[in-house]
């Protein structure tokens, strides 16, 4: 079990993991649900694995990375089953001034890789905005400015 929480420790210190990742590696290990608890459990003591600092900085990186939207970060969380509190820990990361700023960048790119008419270009950038995660709302003032 030692051998094990040495194996689960490494695998935590390459990257941040969710308490799901490291309990499906601990069971691919061999390990039986109550070893796998007991490990999980002194990691997460000893701030190997920590969800909310998981969650931050996934956030932080699809945003800056990737550019993705507010909604597709929660719901990327979510289906790594992160709680709540720290999905909207993670969403503090990204400033309301930061996120906007994107969204006009991004807006632009896409305008100057579209033409024809008005109308047509913005509902393209808007579906496109919005496929990227970002609140349909937002989008659409801020394509309307």
């Amino acid at each position: 079990m030692k051998e094990a929480k040495i194996k689960a420790g490494n695998y935590c210190a390459y990257q941040e993991r969710t308490q799901q990742e490291v309990r499906n590696k601990l069971y691919s290990i061999g390990l039986y649900s109550d070893e796998v608890e007991e490990v999980l459990t002194e990691l997460i003591t000893e701030n190997f694995v920590n969800e909310e600092r998981y969650a931050k900085a996934f956030a932080r990186g699809k945003f800056r990375f990737k550019q993705w939207g507010r909604k597709k970060i929660i719901y990327a969380l979510k289906q790594k089953k992160i709680s709540a509190y720290c999905i909207d820990r993670a969403l503090h990361e990204i400033s309301d001034e930061e996120y906007e700023k994107e969204i006009l960048r991004l807006i632009e790119k896409k305008n100057s890789q579209l033409s024809g008419d008005v109308f047509i270009v913005k509902n393209k950038i808007a579906r496109y905005l919005i496929g990227k995660g970002f609140e349909q709302e937002l989008v659409w003032s801020l394509l309307n400015q």
